[in-house]
């Protein structure tokens, strides 16, 4: 995705602020240590019964910044945003092989419901 595709996207998100939502978590020196960000969906999502859902698209928090609560706040904060925009599931994702994003999830409460894994295969013309 080159410049032009990302100016693209982000006029979009901001277009759409009902859809969307970012927060960014400061310090208390006012440094950016984390962010999160989320969508509505009304699409299927994986492992919900419910639509719209919201979903968490990502999240970071600063290696020195980590374990002192910012995650949590960030996902408390976004599901408030989430429950406004009238959701009662919250869902995420991540790479089968990130036990790291795998444990955050679990310590933010939320629950596995499925393993995928995706193929492809090349069509001859």
């Amino acid at each position: 995705m080159g410049l032009d595709d990302h100016i693209l996207e982000t006029q979009r998100l901001i277009a759409e602020q009902h859809r969307y939502a970012a927060l960014i978590a400061f310090s208390d020196d006012n440094v950016p240590v984390g962010f999160a960000e989320a969508a509505v969906r009304h699409d299927y999502v994986n492992g919900c019964k419910t639509s719209p859902v919201l979903f968490l698209e990502g999240i970071y928090v600063l290696p020195d910044a980590r374990r002192a609560g910012i995650a949590r706040a960030l996902c408390a904060a976004i599901g408030q945003w989430g429950s406004a925009h009238a959701c009662t599931e919250f869902g995420s994702d991540t790479q089968i092989d990130n036990v790291y994003a795998q444990a955050l999830h679990r310590a933010l409460g939320f629950e596995e419901t499925e393993r995928v894994v995706f193929f492809r295969k090349r069509l001859s013309r």
